[in-house]
């Protein structure tokens, strides 16, 4: 049990609660029953990103423990548009884009999950019927004041921007969703904690167990500091080819490098540990890491013989063989002796011309040495031959030793 919780709880930021969970699991074991875990997704792109998988991810973990996995899509939701994190109404979206929307999704989970033992369901199908007297009963179980807690809302209603009704409705829905499914398990990135936890209050109203709720973090998109997104240009699409997920996977950093691992990868909780301990004591180089994840991935979503053929396509492009020719040489003489990489940047780059700022450059991973990315700056470079170095976006040097 030690073990499976380790895993399920891999890359979560809340469990709510993880006793309640514990007990779930438990008896799902006693009794033979898997638990019947979901996630919703309103189809409101026509394309994932790496972003919606770590939800699918996590679902995938409970899969494999056993557990029947509900891949929900919001097609009555998502004309409504969840306001969560929105300073404004959102736009509504027309039946036909949802449905268009919604085909695709159903197409790119599985490269991901297993089909047969998923379960795909629509919330149009209780909440298009719904009646008059029963979505009263719904609306009964919230407070306006409850509504206004949420930090989304109270800013809006303290700037005195629109908020309509029917927003209000969206965490009512969401939480029916998990009333008429009868989940025991909700998965929902930490910005829909609010909408979770109601489904937990109506659960309770409707005479049943109320969910556990677990939190995903919103994946850090490639600029390494603002949420993966489309209209931020900063996301890895599932559907791009091997080639482009493997180069953009190639261009993050390595400490965001990490983060992907624990949240994208399927490598064991004891490998990623072991991955950890080796790029802290310096026995595994964060590029060689960073080239397994991306091949994990453009595997994932196009198959090994395409992400072999991306990794080797990468590593031609960026290895010494295509470093431009009119590259500005350098002899070795003027380093004095000192080959440690701080000193070598200061003394040959034209733009890093002191060790301080050398060194910043280099720890950020923008010097590359041989076509192979570095990070140290205390590193040294072995002085004989030719030593190739990309100096930031745009520098490129030859050190030659003669």
């Amino acid at each position: 049990m030690e073990e499976i919780l380790k895993s399920l709880k891999r890359g979560v930021v809340e469990v709510i609660s993880g006793e309640e969970l514990e007990r779930k699991l438990e008896r799902s074991r006693k009794e033979g029953r898997p638990l019947r875990v979901k996630a919703g997704f309103d189809p409101t792109a026509p394309d994932l990103h790496l972003g919606h998988t770590v939800l699918i991810q996590k679902l995938r973990h409970f899969q494999d423990a056993g557990h029947q996995v509900i891949f929900l899509i919001g097609d009555f939701t998502g004309m409504i548009g969840d306001p969560s994190g929105k300073t404004e109404t959102r736009k509504a979206l027309t039946r036909e884009d949802v449905d268009r929307n919604a085909v695709t999704y159903k197409e790119q989970i599985f490269k991901i999950l297993d089909p047969e033992k998923t379960e795909v369901r629509f919330n149009s199908e209780w909440l298009a019927g719904l009646s008059i007297e029963e979505l009263v009963r719904i609306a009964a179980q919230m407070t306006v004041a409850r509504m206004l807690e949420r930090d989304d809302f109270r800013k809006r209603y303290e700037g005195e921007r629109p908020i309509s009704i029917h927003e209000f409705l969206y965490p009512l829905f969401q939480g029916y969703d998990s009333v008429a499914l009868k989940a025991d398990v909700e998965f929902g990135g930490t910005d829909q904690i609010f909408n979770l936890l109601v489904g937990r209050d109506l659960q309770r109203v409707y005479g049943q167990e109320a969910q556990v709720v677990m939190t995903t973090p919103l994946l850090v998109g490639l600029d390494g500091v603002n949420k993966m997104s489309k209209s931020l240009g900063n996301y890895v699409g599932i559907t791009e080819s091997a080639e482009t997920i493997f180069g953009k996977l190639m261009s993050i950093s390595d400490d965001l490098m990490l983060t992907y691992y624990e949240l994208l990868s399927d490598i064991s909780m004891s490998e990623l540990e072991s991955l950890k301990r080796g790029i802290s004591d310096g026995t595994r180089h964060p590029m060689d890491a960073k080239m397994s994840l991306a091949e994990e991935i453009a595997a994932r979503f196009h198959g090994r013989n395409a992400a072999r053929e991306a990794a080797d396509g990468f590593r031609k492009r960026f290895s010494g063989k295509e470093f431009p020719e009119d590259a500005r040489k350098v002899s070795g003489s003027v380093l004095g002796g000192r080959t440690d990489l701080a000193h070598v940047v200061s003394k040959v780059s034209t733009s890093f011309t002191t060790k301080s700022a050398a060194r910043r450059l280099i720890e950020q991973g923008g010097l590359e040495v041989d076509g192979e990315k570095v990070s140290d700056p205390a590193r040294e470079i072995v002085s004989k031959g030719e030593i190739r170095l990309k100096i930031g976006k745009k520098e490129f040097v030859v050190v030659n030793f003669g």
